[in-house]
């Protein structure tokens, strides 16, 4: 098919950080991507990184992949399982979980649950997120996955799909941490971004009081940073003696969401300081280009043999990528697109490309997609159509 291709060009500019757009998956080549230019440490730990969700990037990085206990952080995976759940329609908000001896018998951080008490989901999310109940967590995972040992087949299968090649987990809450249950910074991360897309996430996380069993037993955030970092909303703790103090943490602002991950800090202290260095340096240092908004709206594509004469288009998924700060609006466009396509046409098909680069240099890449299903027009149709444009009805 001929095609036709539009440059768009605004200025260029050199850029450090930058990655392959990809919605679903995280490239393997994001450590290529890091700013190589911080001359201070930014992380007191075993490990850190930062992350930008939506695309993916890592702007910097300290020992990301070595394999280390994680204590409660493995509450992220726990949680984002139990969100695909509520979102899949497994589970609701008001489902009422029967808690069992097994998660009652949970020691550490917990809310107490007795055998056969009920509580929501809801509830148990609370208990979670702002508490890091341990109970809560299995009594979950025993909902979701009909027994904790079920539901950790499912956590390591997702950290698999996820691209997680450093993570292996024995239990849903990092209570008990055998040798064989562990993560990386990397790893941790990108469970993290997972999570997050799951938006109601935040209204758990941000909770910083807030009480059960009819405001019988107070919760308090065990994340510091709620009170102490600007545009902190989330999103998980964890300490153990192996484990030491480890930490997730996101933040947004001025529509850039990043998340900063601190393992085996010496201190809760440390932990909640390296995060905030770490998203100090993001939030300084890089912006967030849409691509939607730099490609503009894409005119309908011709369609032969269709139903419908045309059919809309547009990028496909996520479309932004980071450049830093002070080059947002200096990127180059190259849009390639088919002139026409031929009936039957599906939501979804792959009918052209955008290329995003500066000077030059490719830095992101989206489809372009058909936003609706044409049909092949049959004989009897086409004669009326050709009926109608004739007589101009």
């Amino acid at each position: 098919m001929k095609l036709y291709k539009k440059t768009i060009c605004i200025t260029a500019a050199l850029m450090s950080a930058v990655i392959l757009i990809n919605s679903a998956v995280f490239a393997d080549d994001t450590a290529a991507q890091v700013d190589t230019e911080v001359s201070a440490p930014l992380v007191s730990g075993s490990s850190g990184i930062l992350m930008e969700p939506e695309s993916g990037t890592v702007l910097y990085e300290f020992n990301p992949d070595e394999r280390l206990q994680i204590a409660s952080v493995t509450k992220v995976m726990t949680m984002l399982l139990i969100f695909e759940a509520l979102s899949n329609g497994k589970i609701s908000y008001s489902d009422m979980v029967s808690v069992s001896e097994h998660a009652a018998s949970m020691g550490g951080s917990q809310v107490y649950l007795e055998p056969g008490e009920q509580m929501s989901v809801d509830d148990m999310i609370k208990a979670i997120a702002i508490a890091s109940g341990n109970d809560a967590a299995v009594a979950m995972a025993e909902f979701v996955g009909g027994s904790e040992e079920a539901f950790v087949e499912m956590m390591n299968k997702k950290a698999a799909q996820l691209g997680c090649e450093n993570t292996h987990f024995c239990n849903c809450n990092g209570l008990d941490e055998p040798d064989d249950h562990y993560s990386s910074a990397r790893d941790v991360a990108k469970i993290s971004c997972a999570l997050i897309k799951y938006t109601d996430v935040f209204k758990y996380t941000t909770i910083w009081m807030d009480s059960l069993r009819d405001g019988s037993f107070g919760l308090s955030n065990t994340n510091r940073l709620l009170k102490t970092y600007s545009g902190a909303n989330g999103l998980k703790t964890g300490s153990t003696s192996k484990a030491k103090y480890c930490l997730s943490a996101t933040a947004e602002r001025n529509g850039m969401t990043l998340v900063a991950v601190v393992l085996g800090a010496p201190s809760t202290a440390e932990r909640f300081g390296s995060a905030a260095k770490l998203l100090d340096y993001g939030f300084a240092n890089y912006a967030v280009v849409n691509g939607d908004e730099l490609v503009g709206a894409i005119p309908n594509l011709a369609v032969q043999s269709g139903t419908a004469d045309t059919v809309p288009v547009s990028l496909d998924g996520n479309s932004s990528f980071i450049v830093k700060k002070g080059n947002e609006d200096k990127v180059e466009t190259d849009i390639n697109i088919n002139t026409y396509c031929s009936a039957p046409v599906r939501s979804g098909d792959v009918v052209g490309s955008v290329t995003f680069k500066i000077d030059g240099q490719k830095i992101g890449e989206n489809n372009i997609v058909a936003l609706a299903d044409v049909e092949k027009i049959n004989v009897f149709e086409l004669f009326i159509k050709n009926i109608k444009k004739y007589l101009s009805i």
